[in-house]
């Protein structure tokens, strides 16, 4: 490998001549060898970067041109539109197990960004820390990205998939209208309810999660930015962090603006900690809804069997054609990733010492690690489960008319305890209702069948 000699505060390093990381992205590429190559850090922060870096540059060129050239606006706009575009992935090595503030990568983007502006423009026009750093602090701006990131992961990658999921239900409600079940409460038979209406649960649990997961991307796009090192805005120009918000907002097509607190904004992650709660809502429900299909679907002739799932591929090695619940199995699965990635959040969020976090690479890669496996596993739900649920309408009769809580409906006519003396009797002389019913002298078998309408009872 070739080598070329680049320089920072601390001397010289060796870095490969075919990469445009500078010196202190190859010191701390040498130093954290900590999940090389599989943990590094996630793509969503690299494109935060390139826009964060993008509208820092058109801001200063505004506020200070004498600084902020158009030479220089131009060639860091070309660059980050190129970091932006995910063409510069190989010139970012770091893993997430470094300096708790992202320093590393705030320089990682800042060497990049220039090396690559130097080598567009054909001679050294721009300093990493000088020009493309302009008026920030690696405090500032990975916060910021943090949140930009969050904000877009969720929003252009996990909700449309959970909407997919929301209209596959919505059209599984419509087909399985007048379908009557038995209800289950406690994992026991309880009364009736149709298919229709068990669906339209799921449906509504994932559209409330919606709502909560828009609700707590709001905080999330205040932005840091503005606060340099401690929260002051030490070398920013006034001015600048508002800017800068609108830069941010133009590139993203989303509202984003300045924090009003920048020294709340560099120590407190509480807005990541509760927007993360809401994905954690969304895997709460995930687990729920995986585990009611996969319960409904159980058998095919030991368990419940209520409804049919897609078979997608061989469930055994040694038991020949049995087939398993897969895609639920992946999905709870997510569920308790999630729920783990929401204690590391957490506690990453509590260690806002004095005027900085420093556990923000490891807040923001559980964070969008949750984001980017409950928008892959709902996919994956969706497309080879959900959209090929049927309902098993003999085994659905059956089981209901086969139910002893059917019972209840007897309860205006003969009382709560006589319908329980009832209920016992059946199950005990393993008898239907009406025979003991009808036994105990509680009904006439005419007067058990004008009011025992278990369709009705929905």
């Amino acid at each position: 490998m070739e080598y070329r000699i680049e320089h920072d505060s601390m001397g010289e390093m060796q870095v490969p001549a075919d990469m445009y990381w500078g010196a202190q992205t190859q010191r701390s590429h040498e130093n954290f060898q900590i999940g090389t190559g599989i943990e590094t850090m996630p793509l969503y922060i690299l494109r935060a970067f390139g826009v964060l870096k993008k509208a820092a540059a058109i801001t200063n060129n505004r506020l200070k041109p004498e600084k902020m050239t158009d030479r220089k606006l131009q060639l860091i706009c070309q660059a980050c539109d190129e970091v932006m575009a995910d063409l510069l992935i190989d010139h970012f090595p770091l893993v997430v197990w470094q300096t708790g503030s992202g320093t590393q990568s705030n320089m990682n983007a800042n060497e990049v960004i220039a090396n690559r502006g130097n080598r567009i423009a054909g001679e050294k026009l721009l300093h990493p820390n000088d020009d493309v750093n302009m008026s920030q602090s690696s405090n500032d701006t990975f916060p910021t990205a943090m949140h930009i990131a969050a904000v877009v992961s969720v929003e252009d990658k996990l909700v449309p998939e959970v909407k997919k999921l929301i209209e596959t239900f919505r059209r599984l409600e419509k087909e399985n209208e007048g379908i009557v079940k038995s209800g289950r409460t406690h994992l026991q038979d309880a009364v009736p309810i149709s298919f229709s209406q068990e669906i339209s649960g799921w449906r509504a649990s994932l559209e409330r999660d919606l709502e909560l997961i828009a609700l707590a991307c709001e905080p999330l796009k205040e932005l840091a930015l503005g606060g340099t090192a401690v929260g002051t805005g030490l070398n920013a120009p006034a001015g600048f962090d508002e800017m800068v918000a609108e830069e941010v907002s133009r590139i993203t097509g989303r509202k984003f603006r300045t924090a009003p607190n920048k020294f709340h904004a560099l120590t407190s992650k509480d807005e990541i900690v509760f927007a993360h709660g809401a994905l954690k809502a969304l895997a709460a429900d995930m687990m729920k809804i995986a585990n009611d299909v996969r319960w409904l679907a159980s058998g095919p002739r030991l368990g419940l069997g209520e409804i049919h799932i897609p078979e997608n591929e061989p469930g055994s090695s040694i038991m020949p054609g049995k087939v398993n619940p897969t895609q639920c199995e992946a999905v709870t699965m997510v569920a308790v990733q999630v729920m783990g990635n929401d204690t590391a959040v957490g506690f990453g969020a509590s260690q806002g010492n004095f005027e900085l976090n420093v556990f923000m690479p490891v807040i923001a890669y559980n964070f969008l690690q949750s984001a980017r496996l409950l928008a892959e596993s709902i996919a994956s739900f969706n497309k080879n489960c959900a959209v090929g649920i049927t309902a098993n309408r003999d085994k659905m009769h059956d089981n209901l008319y086969n139910s002893l809580m059917l019972v209840t409906a007897l309860n205006p006519y003969i009382g709560y305890e006589n319908a329980a003396i009832t209920a016992k009797k059946a199950y005990k002389e393993n008898k239907s209702l009406k025979e003991a019913c009808t036994e105990l002298g509680f009904l006439t078998p005419e007067k058990f069948d004008e009011v025992f309408h278990p369709e009705e009872m929905v």
